[in-house]
């Protein structure tokens, strides 16, 4: 008698019964794993090995093998998969140390950085080897990420002062980030887009036409996150005097107001100067040079670029001011209290060990 066609009962316990089912019904489960789970449900001694594997869809050999898995392991050992050598043998430690000490320096030659290709041929193994000690080593010679470091000899009381006034905003006073985002274009596609469909993504011509440039002043208040903005021609001086008169119209009576800003010449002209002393409650508080990242408006600069302007398409400078100004009115619906997380204690340290880096180099 052939013993493979013999009804087989695999006496699940209730709970790994109620697993199984579960697992069958579940839209997201794997579907490697919903065959499986019905062998073992349909394996109650009450069907033949033949009918299983006709209702599941699966061949008789495979019908065994899950029932032999569940008799040795346990419904566990439906879920996975047993773990087979890797075809590829290993490389030497040597061997492994000798590439990542090659990455670590410079190609000969005059590529600027190694390619897995070029470092396969140079160490003499393979594309495949390079790729897989790269990932272990968590190395990317392909990228390359821009940095500037603050020189200002004043950073460590530049950074306390700013971060102070966003972890401790002084009382019954106001606190804003304020800049300038200039240069912005007025850039019209030269033929309207594909929207985004399934297996399509929303598409745009790669030319355009220029009409202008145009610069945002915004003030970001950090106590509630709304933006004050005003679009303007240029960024001179003069325009930044009517953006701060502009505030200083908005802002209530008897309120200090202390104003976060970068180094930009600017914000430090005569003219600027001469109406900080007549417009005494003003206190500007400047942060440390090629340090903007410590400017609240930045972040809000980085969305207004990143949701409207990057894919805008704008008929002319009044087109491109409208859409910036309906975007701020957007967001103040829904802004919130600009939060200061770094510690700034933190931040001098990473700053200064990042200056010793090179020298600890050589």
């Amino acid at each position: 008698m052939d013993v493979s066609r013999w009804a087989i009962d695999l006496k699940l316990a209730p709970a790994d019964r109620s697993r199984l089912e579960d697992l069958v019904r579940n839209g997201n489960t794997p579907q490697k794993l919903v065959p499986r789970a019905r062998i073992a449900l349909l394996s109650d001694g009450t069907r033949l090995n033949g009918a299983i594997a006709q209702d599941v869809g699966v061949s008789l050999p495979t019908v065994h093998r899950w029932q032999r898995r569940v008799q040795e392991q346990g419904v566990e050992g439906l879920l996975r998969d047993k773990t087979r050598p890797s075809r590829i043998p290993a490389l030497a430690p040597d061997v492994v140390e000798r590439v990542v000490e090659m990455t670590l320096h410079e190609p000969p030659g005059e590529a600027t950085h190694w390619s897995s290709r070029t470092m396969a041929a140079a160490s003499g193994v393979s594309v495949g080897s390079v790729q897989r000690i790269w990932r272990a080593h968590g190395l990317k010679p392909h990228r390359v990420r821009t940095f500037k470091l603050s020189r200002d000899p004043q950073f460590a009381e530049r950074v306390q002062d700013v971060v102070g006034l966003y972890m401790d905003p002084p009382q019954h006073a106001l606190v804003l980030s304020v800049d300038e985002k200039s240069q912005i274009q007025a850039l019209e596609r030269t033929q309207p887009g594909l929207p985004l469909a399934e297996g399509q993504p929303a598409t745009h011509t790669h030319d355009y036409t220029r009409h202008g440039t145009t610069t945002l002043f915004a003030a970001l208040n950090v106590l509630d996150g709304t933006v004050l903005g005003q679009c303007a021609a240029r960024h001179r001086h003069q325009e930044f005097l009517r953006f701060l008169n502009v505030v200083e119209a908005v802002v209530p009576v008897g309120k200090v107001v202390h104003v976060i800003l970068d180094n930009y010449a600017t914000h430090k002209h005569p003219k600027v100067c001469a109406w900080l002393e007549k417009h005494p409650r003003w206190v500007f508080h400047f942060t440390p040079t090629s340090a903007s990242w410590l400017n609240a408006v930045e972040g809000f600069f980085a969305k207004l670029t990143t949701k409207r302007l990057r894919r805008g398409s704008f008929r002319g400078i009044v087109d491109l001011q409208a859409a910036i100004h309906r975007f701020i009115k957007e967001h103040n619906r829904t802004a919130k209290r600009f939060v200061w997380t770094a510690d700034p204690d933190r931040i001098i340290e990473n700053v200064n060990k990042a200056k010793r880096a090179p020298d600890s180099r050589h």
